[in-house]
């Protein structure tokens, strides 16, 4: 009895071992993700610690007798107006700051004539005139805010909203409406200046910059992108190509630049809202002259993601079921490089220009993008014979009864399985080397004499998939004319340094 009094002590102080020692392998990983997510963006940590700053000046006010006998109790609406309004960046909280400031203003100056116009009522009919006036600017603010041209300035109806109701109510019961609206109103004027300060004097975090920043990856992401595309498709000779079935949507862990290429195209909303908010920070930095174009910025964006289609375009050809002959894809290797090649390197220089605010004439640099894929072009046109298939197909046998079948099919299996058994013994699908399949298919001459004509057919269609590729790639070279005007507007707009022509 005691020996398995024993064991059980043992059993539960192991449990007890096994529970405390995934409980420490549980924080680990938790300190872990969280180190990982602070360094991957040092500002999070900045911007913590000075929303810790902002609160903690303001609640001086109260912890500290001497400005709490002046400010009294209203000061509370500071620690709201700072937690409310403080911002990531400066632009944004510039935005809330205005949306903010005239937002309770005009709650005030509302509150003031509703509460009068009580006043100068009876005492029975006061509470009905504040709870219509509460109806009418909850009513009206809601609606008004949902206007398309006034959605920039949905935070100032809200603040209207709440500030009025709660200056009212307050105003009624304490019976002096414009002691109280003044109240409200400067512990307001407080916060918002102590959030606009630290903000802006503890390691400023521009949203100009961070568009500035976005813009320049956004370039150097479809450049990669392009290249590793190209490379991929011209030396890839099937081999390892799994199935298109097989492989998870957007998931390709052996093309990074493909997956920064997909980010640029998911960023037009966080350009316009970096854009916007821009609009509000004054001169700093770089950008130093009054009024800078930073709606421009995303005018470039979204040019530059027209380009971006064009390169998920080349990849979805890249990872399709049907791809032409790797034989066929070397021959014109050098010039779809070469025309990659150009084209990557005028978007870095793109990029480069605006990273480093230097304003360069492209003229011959996008020349030479052009006579490359001219270059490109003429070579297709050169071997289009190889694209297309000359086989004649053989009439077809007639019917016992006489009559001709247009479509037959072989039995116990579909042509599509026939095609997929068929492709697992080549490199491309549909395979080009159909000898073999017709030795194989001599003791049936009636589905040999079918299937030959149907894989010929299929060569062809094969050899086009190349041609598809090319034109998406003298696509994207052509697109690239509305990225340099584009880029040379902003460079004009900006006034960015000029040098020599490339």
């Amino acid at each position: 009895m005691g020996g398995n009094k024993g064991i059980y002590n043992n059993n539960t102080l192991e449990a007890e071992d096994r529970r405390s020692g995934g409980l420490l392998l549980s924080c680990k990983g938790w300190v872990m993700r969280v180190w990982e997510f602070a360094r991957d963006e040092p500002n999070r940590v900045i911007f913590s610690l000075k929303v810790g700053l902002a609160i903690l000046l303001v609640s001086l006010l109260i912890l500290i007798r001497a400005p709490y006998e002046i400010f009294g109790t209203n000061i509370i609406w500071s620690i709201i107006t700072v937690a409310i309004m403080f911002e990531y960046t400066v632009g944004s909280t510039f935005n809330k700051g205005f949306n903010r400031a005239l937002g309770s203003l005009l709650a005030g100056v509302l509150a003031i004539v509703a509460a009068q116009l009580g006043l100068l009522a009876s005492r029975v009919f006061e509470p009905i005139i504040i709870g219509i006036s509460i109806f009418l600017v909850g009513t009206v603010t809601s609606f008004v805010k949902l206007w398309p041209s006034l959605a920039p300035y949905e935070y100032g109806f809200r603040v209207i909203l709440f500030t009025y109701c709660l200056i009212i109510v307050s105003a009624y019961r304490m019976g002096n409406p414009i002691r109280t609206a003044m109240d409200r109103l400067y512990s307001i004027a407080i916060g918002g200046l102590v959030a606009v300060l630290v903000n802006v004097m503890v390691c400023p975090i521009w949203d100009g910059e961070l568009l500035h920043e976005e813009l320049v990856k956004g370039f150097d992401s479809v450049a990669d992108s392009l290249e590793e595309c190209v490379k991929k498709y011209v030396e890839d000779d099937g081999l390892d190509h799994p199935e298109f079935s097989k492989t998870v949507m957007d998931e390709f862990p052996d093309e990074p630049a493909y997956r920064r290429c997909r980010s640029t195209l998911n960023s037009s909303e966080k350009l316009d809202s970096l854009a916007q908010s821009a609009k509000w920070e004054p001169p700093h930095g770089r950008f130093k002259h009054l009024f800078y174009p930073w709606s421009e910025y995303a005018k470039v964006g979204n040019v530059l993601r027209y380009c971006a289609y064009e390169v998920m375009a080349l990849h979805g050809v890249l990872h399709s079921e049907i791809q032409a002959p790797y034989n066929l894809r070397a021959m014109f290797r050098a010039e779809m490089q070469e025309a990659a090649g150009q084209a990557a390197e005028l978007v870095r220089r793109l990029g480069m220009d605006i990273r480093d605010m230097n304003k360069t004439l492209k003229s011959s640099l996008l020349k030479r993008v052009h006579d490359t894929s001219e270059r490109l072009q003429a070579t297709i046109d050169m071997h289009s014979f190889l694209l297309v298939s000359s086989y004649e197909k053989p009439p077809a046998a007639p019917m016992p009864d006489g009559d001709t079948d247009t479509n037959p099919s072989p039995p116990g299996e579909t042509y599509h399985e026939m095609m997929r058994k068929t492709s697992r013994r080549f490199y491309t699908w549909p395979s080009r080397e159909v000898d073999a399949y017709e030795e194989e298919a001599a003791g049936v001459s009636a589905v040999g004499s079918l299937l030959v004509p149907r894989m010929k057919a299929l060569e062809s269609t094969s050899a086009l998939s190349l041609v598809t590729f090319t034109s998406l790639l003298i696509e994207f070279v052509a697109r690239l004319d509305h990225l340099v005007d584009a880029v040379e507007e902003l460079s004009s707009m900006a006034k960015f340094k000029s040098e020599v022509e490339l």
